[in-house]
């Protein structure tokens, strides 16, 4: 170990930062993303080499292939300037071993890269700056450019300074199901996302006269008759007060699909959430049947009220939910 040892301040490790951004800046057919890669590195040789035939090593040693997603790169850079620090304050570290765990990095960390960001965190911005823009508001394109930007940098500083400061031990995390579990929730965390966007998005409406279920003729007082002629102030009195009393404005009530639909699709809300509940306490609580009982109370009153409040209410429904809690 040398007598003066040499560290990469944060001045040096923020340039080698902003630099990484031109990764692909040079990218070739032979050794892919080697030009940036070599790039991004050189404010660090110059200060860990000073002598001009060691940083010509240290380049030429990083002009080797490289490939992974531009992003995911910044951990890989971290490690790599670990390791190429400890090599010049005279640790025994070769360069089979630099490009051993550059190689050994950029395949895995490569799989997350796209669906983390291509399929999720680019796509929940773009679609909350495009349901802002048909709106018509002018902060769209500036709150894509500004939002993506500041968690596209922040993201490359903190892994490449986690990088930086964990050295060769990240690797041991890759073996594991860390990058598997990262994956996964990145892409229901997408879904759940977009999916709930479309509902902002999208109107589907079954009303229409190709969408009608049943048309069945009102009793005599159960619509409004209005009078023929001219209308007097005491009449137009009665006519808004059957109307404040609920009364049909047409002598035949029309039942379009859209209305079996909003009361069919929240009893299926509240059935699946009844399942789930039951599904999670069978398989945590066993011989728990009193969590069961419990649940399927809970969900019971829970489907009843939730109906009632959105004006759900008939028999059959009380039948339901009483043989849900059976």
């Amino acid at each position: 170990m040398s007598e003066n040892k040499v560290t990469l301040d944060k001045k040096i490790r923020r340039s080698v930062m902003w630099r990484s951004m031109f990764l692909q800046g040079s990218w070739n057919y032979e050794r892919m993303q080697n030009g940036g890669w070599a790039y991004s590195l050189i404010p660090a040789l110059k200060k860990l080499y000073p002598s001009g035939e060691e940083a010509k090593e240290a380049l030429k040693r990083h002009l080797e292939f490289f490939n992974t997603h531009p992003y995911v790169a910044a951990p890989i850079i971290g490690v790599t300037l670990a390791l190429e620090e400890e090599r010049a304050n005279g640790a025994d570290i070769d360069d089979a071993a630099i490009q051993g765990v550059k190689v050994g990095m950029m395949g895995p960390l490569a799989g997350i890269g796209d669906p983390v960001f291509w399929f999720t965190v680019r796509p929940i911005v773009g679609a909350i700056a495009a349901s802002l823009a048909t709106g018509g508001s002018i902060i769209a394109p500036l709150f894509f450019f500004i939002v993506w930007n500041a968690i596209r940098i922040a993201f490359l500083w903190y892994t490449q300074e986690f990088g930086y400061k964990s050295g060769s031990a990240i690797t041991k995390d890759l073996g594991g199901g860390l990058l598997q579990t990262v994956t996964k929730g990145a892409s229901i965390l997408g879904m759940f996302v977009l999916g709930v966007l479309i509902q902002r998005w999208v109107t589907i409406n079954f009303n229409g006269p190709n969408a009608v279920v049943s048309k069945i003729p009102l009793q005599k007082g159960a619509y409004l008759e209005f009078p023929k002629g001219s209308v007097s102030g005491t009449q137009l009195h009665d006519i808004l007060g059957q109307v404040g009393n609920k009364l049909s404005l047409d002598p035949t009530k029309v039942t379009y699909l859209q209305d079996n639909l909003n009361q069919l699709i929240l009893v299926l809300l509240v059935c699946l959430s009844h399942s789930f509940a039951c599904g999670c306490l069978r398989k945590k609580f066993l011989q728990s049947l009193l969590s069961l009982v419990s649940s399927s109370w809970v969900s019971s009153v829970v489907g009843l009220k939730s109906c009632n409040r959105f004006g759900i209410k008939n028999q059959s429904l009380d039948w339901f939910f009483y043989f849900i809690f059976l």
